[in-house]
């Protein structure tokens, strides 16, 4: 597979819009053009493989499934493992002759996705970085009145700074890498070390994306309990997710009714005394 120069400036493109707050807040720019699995998809449409993009990007999501950022503290640039490192996967997969879908390549793409991801860390502070001069030059506006030209420090100014640390490295990595990725795997064979320790390593990183979600939801031994039954739908039953969102769907509208009726019994027998009390008084009152 080769990248042109065309692709590569359309998956530069699209790492600023992922990364551009101005795109309809961050919901359509961060939180969804951001995502692996939504970038696989734009990347696979690009690239002209649209079902190995969504592989690539399913394996690299799971990495980052439960990725957030207090503060602005950030230790991955989601963004750089989107579209640097889900082009760069599928070149490798591809040179490698594998299938997408295999484990095999699922542990090649999210080695170089997160590799691409926490060297991407690098690119965020420094879009943040050149912000702050914007940020600055806003509040001179905003001192000497010129309120109107507030609009380019939101929308206009900050497309500088993502071209030089959002569109540049992503059309220069994609462009020139991809013969890069290409004669590393030509010179390191399938069956050698530094082959099968990338890929154990690549297998480990989906269980830290896993870990940290469950570190964020459970609160007790229980709770693990729903995670389970969602692995036997999928392991056991066979069922894909739309069918274990059906039946995940159905428990919690149950789960909702009990808990409902568990709260009207609760308030039923917090008013039992009172009530109970008041009859009392009406009868002393009729003696």
């Amino acid at each position: 597979m080769v990248i042109n120069m065309f692709q590569a400036a359309l998956l530069g493109l699209f790492a600023c819009l992922a990364s551009m707050p101005g795109m309809g807040g961050t919901s359509i720019g961060n939180y969804t053009l951001g995502r692996p699995l939504v970038a696989g998809l734009v990347v696979g449409i690009i690239l002209g493989d649209v079902t190995d993009g969504i592989l690539v990007g399913m394996a690299i999501q799971v990495v980052y499934i439960a990725l957030v950022t207090p503060g602005g503290t950030v230790s991955a640039d989601v963004r750089a493992a989107c579209y640097i490192g889900i082009p760069l996967a599928l070149i490798a997969v591809k040179a490698q002759g594998l299938d997408a879908g295999s484990t095999e390549a699922a542990a090649l793409a999210t080695s170089l996705g997160a590799t691409c991801g926490t060297l991407g860390a690098i690119l965020f502070y420094g879009t943040a970085t050149i912000n702050l001069a914007w940020q600055a030059m806003g509040w001179k506006w905003l001192e000497k009145g010129d309120t109107h030209k507030l609009y380019l420090v939101d929308m206009v100014l900050p497309w500088i700074s993502h071209i030089i640390c959002s569109f540049l490295p992503t059309f220069l990595l994609v462009y020139f890498g991809g013969d890069a990725v290409n004669n590393l795997l030509a010179s390191l064979p399938m069956d050698g070390v530094p082959m099968k320790t990338l890929f154990a390593v690549g297998s480990l990183l989906p269980c830290v994306g896993i870990a940290i979600l469950l570190k964020q939801v459970i609160t007790k031994a229980t709770d693990f309990l729903p995670f389970f039954f969602g692995f036997t739908l999928a392991a056991v039953m066979g069922c894909n997710l739309i069918a274990a969102s059906a039946i995940a769907c159905f428990f919690a509208l149950i789960n909702y009714e009990i808990t409902s009726l568990r709260l009207k019994l609760d308030k039923v027998s917090a008013a039992g005394p009172a009530l109970s009390a008041a009859s009392d008084d009406d009868e002393e009152e009729d003696i």
